[in-house]
């Protein structure tokens, strides 16, 4: 209470200026909340003169707050002053127009004073926000000017306002279903089969939607199970299921596209992604696995460009980032040397197959194949770096660091010792003027 009196007489004495001094904002708006629970406290006391002096020191403090003519308004109506009541309800409507509790008062005042017309205006005012037809009628003018999201907001209430509104939760629930929330849809139109469980279009438009939503959830649980060739299939049955509606197409497009990366299937996730793509062009998540599709082609300058773009849409997404810098270091590497390219094999090779081609190679170009000086140097780089390319590729660790962006044979990756030899991987270049070691070669 001293508190209360301090402020008070500091803001009477103008000790502060409010505008300029920033500890006098803080202490006026400590002094206005102080008022206001003190004409709280002594309002539920029953002390209605006291708290209506501190009412009045809080509108004095703050004259746009709303609350505190609201406030003062019910100690002049628990007084029985609802003539002085009234200016108060009035400047609180006017500061929040949409103060319902305000107009109700206000309204009953009015009443009671015999203004009819005036009181009518408040109380159809209070009414209307709560008129199922006016909300119907605003949410069917939402669908039509394209904005479902404003006409869900007016249905959702609409449909439980009347004791047997059916037909608002069977429109609120296409409403969600063509949006993607098939969840959302499938509450709703359970609550239209709750009021009959014999309506048949609500129970027509259950089945689909229970279906469907059976289907997407069984989808993304094969996916968190790692089941991606399983959870392809059930995305082309939700394909089938709901052709129409572009959501779910462009949902299960962008899906298999992500499944297809995963099993490392590069040309159909290209084909995919992009379809998906054309659907959905700001889709960062679609850009992110296309570009995965294209380094699995080695097509390392459009997995930077579709990762570029998707980081324009999200500058702060951190997969995003660290997928641009992998496929900027592949990218890179790719100009110097790209030991899948140098094998002719694929991303998704294996062992076995990296091996075959490495023989292969390694036999074509032995430099014992070829007669001229000129010749037997090119044989030999080329040999150098087939076997450098069958070293990485088939050491699972090396590769994994060539996999994401890093030459394990590049000098300036080594961290002391190893990698010399000009990238021979064994530290020695066998074709050196004046070595005594003769390379054979078994072919078995």
């Amino acid at each position: 209470f001293l508190l209360v009196r301090l402020c008070v007489t500091q803001l009477n004495e103008s000790y502060f200026s409010p505008v300029t001094d920033c500890t006098a904002v803080l202490l006026l708006v400590t002094c206005i909340e102080q008022h206001l629970e003190m004409g709280r406290k002594l309002l539920a006391a029953g002390q209605l003169a006291e708290a209506l002096s501190h009412y009045h020191s809080a509108v004095e403090g703050d004259s746009k707050n709303y609350l505190t003519y609201y406030k003062r308004a019910a100690v002049f109506l628990a007084m029985g002053k609802s003539k002085s009541a009234l200016p108060d309800l009035t400047r609180a409507i006017e500061l929040k127009p949409d103060f319902l509790a305000a107009r109700i008062q206000r309204g009953n005042i009015l009443l009671k004073q015999g203004n009819i017309q005036e009181a009518r205006e408040d109380f159809q005012a209070v009414i209307s926000p709560w008129d199922p037809e006016s909300r119907e009628l605003r949410a069917e003018c939402y669908i039509r000017l394209g904005e479902p999201r404003k006409a869900i907001l007016d249905l959702t209430p609409a449909a439980r306002l009347l004791n047997d509104n059916r037909a608002a939760f069977l429109k609120l629930s296409r409403l969600l279903y063509d949006l993607g929330e098939h969840h959302g849809s499938l509450s709703e139109i359970r609550e239209c089969l709750k009021l009959d469980q014999d309506d048949k279009e609500c129970f027509a438009h259950y089945k689909q939607v229970k279906k469907l939503s059976k289907q997407l959830d069984s989808a993304e649980e094969l996916i968190s199970e790692q089941q991606y060739q399983e959870a392809i299939e059930k995305y082309d049955s939700v394909m089938r299921t709901e052709p129409n509606i572009p959501f779910y197409t462009t949902k299960a497009k962008e899906r298999i596209c992500f499944c297809l990366v995963k099993i490392k299937q590069a040309e159909e996730a290209l084909d995919m992604c992009s379809e998906a793509h054309q659907r959905e062009p700001q889709n960062i998540h679609i850009l992110r696995d296309r570009a995965e599709a294209y380094i699995l082609l080695q097509d390392y300058e459009k997995a930077v460009e579709d990762y570029q773009e998707a980081r324009e849409f999200d500058q702060e997404n951190q997969e995003i980032r660290e997928g641009l810098e992998r496929a900027q270091k592949l990218l890179k590497i790719s100009r110097k040397r790209d030991y899948y390219k140098i094998l002719g094999v694929s991303r998704t090779a294996n062992k076995q197959e990296i091996i075959k081609a490495y023989r292969k190679l390694a036999q074509q170009w032995h430099p014992d194949n070829f007669q001229s000086e000129a010749e037997k140097k090119e044989a030999e780089k080329k040999f150098i770096d087939i076997a450098s390319a069958k070293e990485v590729l088939t050491d699972p660790e090396m590769r994994q660091k060539f996999d994401s962006g890093e030459d394990p044979l590049d000098p300036e990756n080594q961290q002391g010792g190893g990698g010399g030899g000009g990238n021979w991987p064994f530290g020695f270049n066998p074709f050196e003027s004046g070595s005594n070691f003769h390379f054979k070669f078994n072919f078995n």
